[in-house]
């Protein structure tokens, strides 16, 4: 099974998406993909937090910023990524500052070969398109890659769920509980 988790900041998607992962995984293998790559000390605060949170669930931590498809070789069982906005933002705003327009499709093509892979999975992505902000072109370029992406995962995905102050709002498929 494949569930695709989207809604603001804040709002609940990790401890949703940890749930999910969970009850899919049951006794089986259960790892959370991170793919924040910190760069500062509120970065590594909320690493330490969604750490702590999930102490004591079972899951393995993958530290992964590039590449998802690397999380698969060899393993099996149900994994948590958190989350797809990292991911896109870490291949299109590289380290040694250039930005790379091609990463959506790449990433894009990357999440979908892991979901295709993956005995089950579970995405969590940011919402980030209701303000009505004008951004520089490779903010917007970030916008149109991360809304294409998440597009393609919902299509793709069994179950999709809009987080919102805690709660969800299920608009496709059902969930594992």
């Amino acid at each position: 099974m494949t569930i695709f988790l989207s809604g603001g900041s804040k709002n609940g998607k990790s401890t949703l998406g940890e749930r999910a992962a969970r009850a899919l995984a049951g006794e089986g293998p259960l790892w959370y993909v991170a793919t924040m790559i910190p760069h500062d000390e509120e970065d590594r605060a909320r690493i330490r937090r969604h750490r702590q949170d999930r102490e004591g669930c079972g899951f393995q931590t993958l530290e992964q910023g590039w590449d998802l498809s690397g999380c698969l070789a060899g393993r099996c069982g149900t994994f948590l990524v958190d989350s797809v906005t990292a991911l896109l933002a870490n291949e299109m705003f590289r380290p040694d500052g250039s930005f790379d327009p091609d990463a959506p499709h790449r990433v894009r093509a990357d999440l979908l070969r892991f979901a295709a892979g993956a005995e089950h999975a579970v995405f969590v992505c940011d919402f980030i398109f209701s303000d009505a902000g004008r951004y520089d072109g490779y903010t917007e370029a970030y916008r149109r890659g991360l809304a294409d992406i998440g597009k393609a995962l919902a299509a793709y995905c069994d179950t999709v769920a809009e987080t919102c102050g805690g709660n969800y709002i299920l608009c496709k498929g059902a969930m594992p509980w």
